[in-house]
């Protein structure tokens, strides 16, 4: 089980907190229908999953499909992002990437062993609609370092 990993209970919890213009995402490599039942009844903005459930029609929420090396853009979704270690922290395939952002009609994530001293050269490289970061900015599992994010993004910005 993640190190990250809260219940639906705390989810509510910190999507209750937030202000009314904060997108929230419930990530998940669920494999369970009952869990994204449970994480739909949280009406997420955008839910990122590595299992290819399928959605009833009319449910209002983003699908953010994670994809790895050699998998297709699937039709279903709304972005898809690129993470061959399937929230690991082992690094991307930079060509499957390129390829990937390069055929998209939709927006494509990079993601997989993205830190400071390397999100610069990826987006620069890859031109991704955007990035998603984990292990990367940690100091230990599940715990963010502050002066790791504050590098992180302005490592992003500065591109």
């Amino acid at each position: 089980m993640s190190t990250r990993v809260v219940t639906p209970e705390r989810a509510r919890e910190i999507f209750d907190a937030l202000g009314p213009f904060t997108a929230t995402v419930a990530v998940s490599h669920t494999t369970s229908e009952y869990e994204m039942a449970k994480m739909l009844e949280l009406h997420p903005s955008a839910i990122q999953i590595s299992h290819p459930f399928s959605f009833p029609h009319g449910v209002k929420t983003h699908l953010i499909r994670v994809i790895g090396r050699g998998e297709s853009i699937p039709a279903d979704c709304d972005a898809v992002i690129i993470d061959d270690s399937h929230g690991k922290g082992r690094l991307y395939d930079p060509t499957y990437a390129r390829d990937v952002v390069g055929r998209s009609e939709i927006p494509v994530i990079l993601a997989g062993g993205l830190n400071p001293g390397n999100v610069r050269d990826a987006i620069e490289r890859i031109r991704p609609y955007a990035v998603d970061v984990a292990s990367g900015v940690e100091k230990s599992p599940g715990i963010k370092d502050d002066k790791l994010v504050n590098a992180f993004i302005q490592a992003a910005k500065g591109c």
